[in-house]
């Protein structure tokens, strides 16, 4: 079977894409990929055969900063990149929407792989589920409408969708997360199964390791790991970084990730890194500081460390919510008279928060992750499309591609603001 993966080339996206690509690899299968150049390097040290997206007229189609805008391009480099490998099969990731599309003109089966938690409506149950941010009907309800966007600019209004009206189109959707994450007493929909964290990343350079441990072991202070995400319109954290590490008893190192222009302080006790891998740096911390995004948490969790979270928009306030829920996190007070050294401190020394964190993260790191997301690939692959279909979906038989217009698809609305979480670490409480 031939499998083209192709998910946004951002590494939250691409690199538990790739877990899942070297394990059909492994099993027999054809697996490429194709996205940004930027992403050539890792691809290639995973092993994997890779496609330029630019080469396909792909430019920006495999951004997470640009998706909301860039579906069009990602439908048509996707459905050339397709016929040109004889893919049998998709494997992309949420938010690629052209992907999606390419997969029904093709009448290819898609799989997605997802992030550690179900962001959209649930089949049954979580009505009474507490909002943090958005609600889940209005994620479906803007994922609905982007989609159908997407589907009239690339030429495919005209023709009934293989998922119907359904927010999350695909055979199947993979969450890299834990049931315990889910909302109590909620059901998830049929398609959507949970697979374990889908872990892997590039190689770290063990010259830049030691040269990160040196610098930590120099001050001898305990060390939190602090990954940023997107503000998306929300705090930065960078007040609340230089106040908690500014002459305290922690130092971090801080993970810039998408977040744009860093500001530690000075005499903050801050190394400020850019790395294309996390293990080994959350490996030296006793916690974690982020956003709440998936990558991080996953990270920290696999490796039984409690997490303090601030989150902003997208997957983050729901996320941060579950991690709460679970017992596994603190929830960082956005108000100036909030004290984040005191949070730490005391989150630090919750005996609590750290032995739950470890017992969700030995669950999630005893799953075959890589190995049940193949199995899915491979029961989509063998059932949504019959084998006479998928013999006669050769690059010259299939659907010929679509008139795309040129104007660009709406963006995703922004998040609304963050109200005040119930759960969060009070700050009055004495040390």
């Amino acid at each position: 079977m031939k499998i083209l993966l192709c998910p946004l080339s951002d590494g939250g996206y691409l690199y538990p894409t790739i877990a899942a690509g070297r394990e059909l690899r492994r099993r027999g299968h054809q697996v490429s990929v194709l996205g940004r150049s930027t992403a050539a390097p890792v691809v290639a040290e995973a092993g994997l055969p890779f496609a330029v997206a630019e080469d396909f007229g792909g430019r920006r189609a495999f951004s997470a900063t640009w998706w909301g805008k860039t579906g069009p391009a990602q439908y048509r480099a996707t459905l050339r990149a397709a016929r040109d490998t004889g893919a049998d099969v998709l494997v992309t990731s949420v938010l690629c929407n052209g992907a999606l599309l390419a997969a029904e003109a093709l009448d290819l089966p898609v799989v997605v792989v997802g992030l550690s938690v179900h962001l959209w409506d649930y089949r049954t149950g979580g009505g009474d589920e507490p909002h943090l941010g958005r609600t889940r009907a209005s994620r479906t309800l803007d994922c609905r409408q982007i989609h159908t966007a997407t589907r009239e600019e690339v030429g495919l209004a005209g023709r009934a969708s293989r998922w119907a009206d359904d927010p999350l189109p695909g055979d199947a959707l993979l969450l890299r997360g834990d049931p315990a994450l889910e909302y109590p007493g909620a059901e998830l929909p049929e398609r959507v199964t949970h697979v374990g964290p889908l872990a892997w990343e590039p190689k770290p350079d063990p010259a830049e390791v030691e040269a990160v441990t040196d610098q930590m072991a120099r001050s001898g202070k305990p060390v939190v790991y602090v990954h940023l995400g997107r503000f998306f319109g929300g705090s930065s954290l960078w007040p609340r970084l230089n106040e908690a590490f500014t002459g305290g008893r922690f130092q971090a190192v801080v993970e810039q990730g998408r977040s744009t222009e860093p500001r530690p302080a000075p005499d903050a006790d801050i190394l400020l890194v850019r790395k294309p891998w996390m293990g080994p740096l959350v490996d030296l911390a006793g916690m974690v500081l982020a956003n709440g995004t998936s990558a991080p948490v996953l990270a920290a969790l696999l490796r039984g460390r409690p997490l303090a979270l601030s989150p902003n928009g997208s997957e983050q306030p729901l996320l941060t919510g579950a991690c709460v829920r679970a017992g596994v996190a603190v929830r960082v007070p956005t108000a100036p008279s909030a004290d984040p050294a005191a949070l730490l401190e005391r989150a630090w020394h919750d005996d609590g928060l750290r032995a739950r964190a470890r017992a969700l993260g030995a669950g999630l790191a005893a799953r075959d992750s890589a190995s049940h997301a193949a199995d899915v690939v491979e029961r989509v692959a063998g059932t949504s499309v019959p084998q006479v279909a998928r013999a006669s979906a050769s690059p010259a038989a299939r659907t010929p591609v679509s008139p795309a217009a040129q104007a660009p698809a709406p963006t995703a609305a922004p998040a609304s603001a963050i109200p005040k979480e119930d759960h969060e670490y009070a700050i009055s409480r004495p040390r």
